[in-house]
């Protein structure tokens, strides 16, 4: 029997169009996923979707002139393309407006009340619309969300349910500890610590229908609607089937999950806390990631900076876009880019490396008539389970210019005609070293991996990636 892995990325609000933010995060779990799958021999499940309550999306739509309901399937499907856009190979797309996941956020909502853990209080806070979050003084820059600094914070005071967080305190420091790579990199983990230790505040889970009518309904209190951050986390157990199919959940959970760095606190702290609360054991791993715009800038939907994965594609190509998300930076670290930087590496690392070690093999191979066995599919599952995946792209591409340059040292264009037995030793290397680097490729680059497999089948050329003009 198969060992099975579940991995799911965050579910990115429909309010604008999907940004290289959410690309990156959703082709790393792809590059997991699929070196589970294909690598480890093992049945994945690979879940995403879309996060479809709250305020900012219910004024959206208000601004738009159209349904709620509606904006949400128009903005949902644009997230689902990203599955042919991409070339990802995620088995489940989850909306938090589908009947089965609200009827399972309300049964979690019972769990947690039934542990008493949900109680009833007034409070006044200072809102941001844009993180879904309320903002204490320390966390604002100029007394704006510095996350979200185009936008006003409201002022809300009402009677709002209330969850314990405070309660789970020792808990989840508890979790922490036992469990040292809960949260990768570990400069994320010491951040969710130092949040914890610091004491935490309960928070509220739920708002006035009459002021924000578009949520998932409170059990038993039809005045209120779910917060959206309660409502949308339930998506990582719902997805599995809980809780009307107890047999599917139970082969899959827990899961890894993948969160950008802003999200932290509700990823490892508040998640954790509810399913403690709820009785679950706790998710397997957060990974944590981390991307900025040019020059420093923030990318930012609301602040309409951010670059668009499609224009990406329309330029460099599917696995061209997939490699430069990848390889830009370490994963966890916030990484400068722009335009001109992808372009640049694009035509040094594909074009110039990875393209031109191709065309030149394959040609020379037209002159070698040994049938090389394809070399099977490899990978170091101790780095790929940490998210480094820069690491293994550095490692690869090293091969790759180590194969150029054995190339140039070799003149292996001028054995074939001087001395056939040195030539077919240096051919012999450099088919089974491209085989090896076209598996090492298949779960970064799945096209180019296949391109390259039959390319040194057939023998003919075929080129991979053309040149861009940096002007």
């Amino acid at each position: 029997m198969k060992n099975k892995f579940y991995i799911t990325t965050t579910l990115p609000y429909v309010n604008a169009e999907p940004h290289i933010g959410f690309a990156l995060e959703i082709t790393e779990a792809d590059v997991v996923a699929r070196f589970h799958r294909n690598v480890l021999g093992e049945d994945v499940f690979f879940n995403t979707g879309t996060d479809e309550h709250g305020l900012k999306i219910h004024r959206e739509a208000e601004k738009a002139g159209t349904d709620t309901q509606r904006y949400c399937d128009d903005k949902s499907k644009s997230f689902l393309d990203l599955k042919n856009l991409l070339n990802l190979s995620f088995n489940n797309f989850i909306r938090t407006t589908n009947k089965d996941h609200i009827r399972a956020a309300q049964e979690f909502w019972k769990k947690c009340d039934a542990s008493g853990d949900i109680y009833k209080k007034m409070y006044k806070i200072k809102y941001c619309v844009g993180c879904e979050l309320e903002k204490t003084d320390s966390e604002l820059v100029d007394e704006k969300c510095p996350f979200h600094p185009d936008q006003e914070l409201e002022i809300i005071e009402e009677e709002n349910y209330f969850f314990r967080f405070s309660k789970y305190q020792d808990k989840l420091l508890e979790l922490y500890k036992n469990n040292p790579e809960f949260v990768l990199p570990k400069k994320r983990l010491n951040e969710v610590k130092s949040f914890v230790e610091q004491g935490i505040e309960d928070f509220s889970i739920s708002r006035l229908k009459s002021k924000m009518p578009w949520g998932v309904e409170v059990p038993g209190d039809s005045e209120h609607v779910m917060y959206v951050w309660f409502d949308a986390l339930v998506n990582y157990i719902s997805a599995i089937g809980w809780p009307n199919d107890m047999d599917k959940f139970n082969s899959w959970w827990p899961v890894v999950q993948l969160a950008g760095k802003d999200n932290v606190r509700q990823q490892a702290a508040m998640w954790q806390a509810m399913l403690i609360s709820a009785g679950f054991p706790n998710s397997k791993q957060v990974f944590i990631n981390g991307f900025i715009g040019a020059n420093g800038k923030k990318m930012s939907k609301s602040l309409g900076n951010v670059i668009n994965p499609q224009e990406m594609v329309n330029k460099f190509g599917i696995d061209g876009t997939r490699y430069l998300l990848l390889s830009f930076g370490l994963f966890g670290e916030d990484m400068d880019v722009s335009w001109e930087k992808f372009t640049e590496k694009y035509n040094a690392d594909l074009a110039n490396g990875l393209g031109n070690l191709v065309s030149r093999v394959v040609k020379l191979s037209e002159n070698f008539d040994k049938k090389i066995h394809e070399v099977k599919a490899h990978g170091d599952e101790e780095i790929v389970n940490k998210m480094e995946l820069g690491v293994i792209l550095k490692s690869i591409w090293l091969e790759v210019k180590s194969s150029n340059q054995y190339i140039e040292d070799n003149e292996p264009w001028k054995l074939a005609k001087t001395n056939q037995d040195k030539f077919k030793e240096i051919m012999t290397k450099l088919i089974i070293d491209l085989y090896e680097i076209s598996n090492s490729l298949i779960p970064f680059m799945p096209e180019t991996a296949e391109k390259i497999r039959k390319a040194l089948e057939t023998k003919k050329t075929e080129i991979l990636f053309q040149r861009i003009d940096t002007k």
